[in-house]
């Protein structure tokens, strides 16, 4: 990473200030040549004997306003969402200006330019797009969005404690001030749903949702490699966790919001702001009614309820039909047994969310994805007769704190489960692997077999990177949910005579519905979270096979900080592997929380032919985390197999003479093993491994 790319970095920082504020505690200074915009406070910023390294922009005759398109249209300060056709088409203009420039030198000078001129969010969304898209950035990390936006994940009470401490200190002491966030979310537990807000209002599955939205962007040119099934099988699986994380707690698994004229009868207070002026997002009273949008401030034409209605019915019949119709009038045939071409869940996912640059027919199918979330964030004011804000279901860094985002993606994936259940169920060849079987399979944690331990654990994150405290550094310590480390273990027998390449597919369910009954196979069906999916060789004879949580396919490495970035040595050989692409579960939230005398969990793990899962193709080593939910860049998801394999579709009728009705009862395959567990929840601060 040269000089040019690291100090992309400073681009990311104070989003909501002017460019020449300086950055990273006073030490970078953005000196833009015939710059009319400096305000005074930069004089006052620059003494106090601290090195300025100044980093000069040359006028530039070839950023002018008018060159970027639409980017300008989405107000300054105000909230930016990537739900609104015209907020996308602002994003795809100023991400074009950004990839037409020539190099990271070039990219900055263009985006420093640009910065004090287009919407904040927007801007470090384009920023974020094009470094990750661009050949000759490879080397340069994204800080953490957290750090970029802390008004997006830390309450404002904290962030306006901390700057009550800022006032009352010494302002020559630059000792970082740290306030503990702790447990004090947004709601009390006087209603059901607070009680889940330690997960929903987490900073680290918030973040992932960003940037999933980053890497699987609408309407922005991007082709990847089944986005729309992606689409489906990571939302899918969050409502999947959501659920256990519901029964942990004695909750009952989320109703889909289906009536969209019935009242919603949780509201939502965020406690956030959307910028650094304190100005808050709506809010949603209880018992609110999804209404048809009426404002012109965003864009947007008018949407009724009706029209979603009608999306709806529109995409059923095409599911029960078996096909769609394109804009030509022709069929698309719906099926994941197809060969060649995309498979139905692929099309159906992009027609579903609404990508019209990859809908089948994105006029007579609609918005349905998109503008459900329009409409729940604008519901507390429809027709803009109060001016409020959008509300927190429009922005995808905020989305998933809301409760009503789990009921309306339960939804959605019910649609897509109409599809699932019309595919024909898998063969027993399809599900069997001659010649292997799993002898024995657990996990271990600290030297105990099958019991393993959640509990609570912080984070720090430098909020003055994103927010102006007067100049002063502040950290804000976040608690979250965390797991201890452990490891699985199998015992495999490889009956061939040679090596087998095998993948191993891991996945975790509750064994007990809300109830406390065991839940039958279609019960549990959709609940079985993927842990990890892996390769490995089989010698002939017996395997021992170990893996450790911490390398899941589905999660991310921590976000990384300001600090952590500028501490990396770009000259260094280790720095260039170093591989963050930010799309991916968090791993702290890895494990459900289970309960504090221990709730019983299954493990299911299937070995499948690795010759016939591979995918063939150019090997690549960019964003090769958590490739089960974000795929690899530049390159096909890894997989043949359908993602969620072998719980997406209903069990065979007849497996080895025997009829399936519960999980266990693939277990009867030699490469299937179901194993039950224990998770519980210790309700103190764990010791990090």
């Amino acid at each position: 990473m040269d000089k040019n790319q690291k100090n992309l970095l400073y681009l990311f920082e104070l989003p909501f200030d002017p460019i020449s504020l300086p950055r990273s505690g006073g030490k970078i200074h953005f000196d833009l040549e015939n710059d009319v915009m400096r305000p005074p406070v930069v004089a006052t910023r620059l003494g106090g004997g601290i090195p300025v390294e100044t980093m000069p922009v040359p006028d530039r005759g070839d950023v002018l306003l008018q060159n970027l398109g639409t980017a300008t249209t989405v107000p300054l300060g105000s909230p930016f969402s990537f739900f609104i056709k015209a907020h996308r088409q602002a994003a795809k203009d100023l991400c074009d200006v950004f990839m037409n420039t020539k190099d990271a030198e070039d990219l900055l000078q263009v985006a420093a330019r640009v910065h004090d001129h287009v919407n904040e969010t927007l801007f470090i969304y384009a920023l974020s797009f094009v470094i990750l898209r661009k050949k000759e950035l490879r080397n340069t990390r994204l800080p953490s969005i957290i750090e970029v936006f802390p008004c997006k994940f830390i309450l404002q009470e904290q962030l306006m404690k901390a700057q009550l401490e800022v006032n009352r200190s010494n302002p020559n002491d630059s000792t970082p001030i740290v306030v503990e966030h702790g447990l004090e979310f947004s709601g009390t537990h006087l209603k059901p749903e607070h009680r889940l807000a330690y997960w929903r209002e987490d900073y680290g599955i918030n973040a992932h949702h960003w940037h999933w939205h980053l890497v699987y962007p609408i309407d922005m040119d991007v082709d990847r490699d089944r986005k729309g099934e992606l689409f489906y099988y990571m939302h899918q699986q969050m409502i999947a966790r959501y659920d256990m994380e519901r029964l942990s707690l004695g909750l009952p698994r989320v109703q889909k919001l289906e009536n969209w004229r019935a009242p919603i009868a949780d509201g939502f207070f965020s406690k956030l702001t959307t910028n650094n002026s304190g100005r808050a997002w709506g809010t949603r009273q209880d018992d609110t009614i999804m209404q048809d949008f009426q404002r012109n401030d965003f864009g947007l034409a008018f949407t009724d309820v009706t029209d979603l209605e009608i999306w709806r019915s529109r995409i059923l019949d095409a599911i029960h039909q078996g096909f769609m119709i394109n804009r030509q009038g022709e069929r698309v045939i719906l099926s994941d047994d197809v060969t060649s071409g995309k498979r139905g869940i692929d099309i159906l996912g992009d027609a579903l969310e609404s990508d019209s640059s990859l809908s089948v027919n994105s006029p007579y199918y609609g918005d349905l994805h998109n503008m459900g979330h329009v409409l729940i964030a604008f519901s507390h004011d429809p027709d803009f007769a109060h001016k409020e804000e959008m509300a927190v279901m429009g922005d995808t860094a905020t989305a998933m704190r809301d409760p009503v985002f789990y009921r309306w993606h339960k939804f959605v994936d019910d649609t897509f489960q109409e599809y699932k259940l019309m595919q024909e169920p898998y063969t027993e060849k399809e599900l069997n692997l001659p010649g292997v079987k799993i002898e024995r399979a657990g996990v271990v944690r600290n030297n105990e077999a099958d019991i393993l331990h959640t509990g609570w654990n912080t984070r720090l994150f430098e909020a003055s990177r994103g927010l102006d405290f007067n100049g002063r550094s502040v950290m804000v310590s976040l608690t979250h949910l965390d797991h201890e480390p452990f490891n699985y273990h199998l015992q495999v027998s490889n009956n061939e005579r040679g090596t087998k390449d095998v993948t191993v597919r891991v996945f975790l369910a509750p064994k007990f519905n809300a109830r406390g009954q065991k839940m039958s196979f279609m019960e549990q069906r959709i609940l079985w979270a993927e842990m990890d999916k892996f390769t490995v060789s089989l010698k002939p004879g017996n395997n021992h096979i170990v893996r450790s949580s911490k390398d899941s396919s589905i999660t991310n490495t921590e976000e990384l900080t300001f600090r952590e970035l500028e501490d990396i040595d770009r000259e260094s050989p280790e720095a260039t592997p170093l591989n963050f692409c930010g799309c991916g579960w968090p791993q702290h939230m890895l494990l459900p929380r289970g309960r504090p005398e221990g709730m019983a969990f299954q493990l299911f793990f299937m070995l499948t032919d690795y010759a016939k899962d591979k995918v063939v193709q150019r090997t690549t080593q960019r964003c090769t985390n958590a490739v089960s939910f974000c795929g690899i860049q530049d390159a096909k998801y890894p997989d043949t197999r359908a993602m969620g394999f072998p719980f997406d579709r209903s069990p065979v009728p007849m497996l080895l003479g025997d009829s399936v009705r519960e999980a266990a009862d693939y277990a009867r395959l030699d490469n299937a093993y179901i194993h039950d567990i224990t998770i519980k929840f210790l309700g103190e601060k764990l010791k990090r491994n």
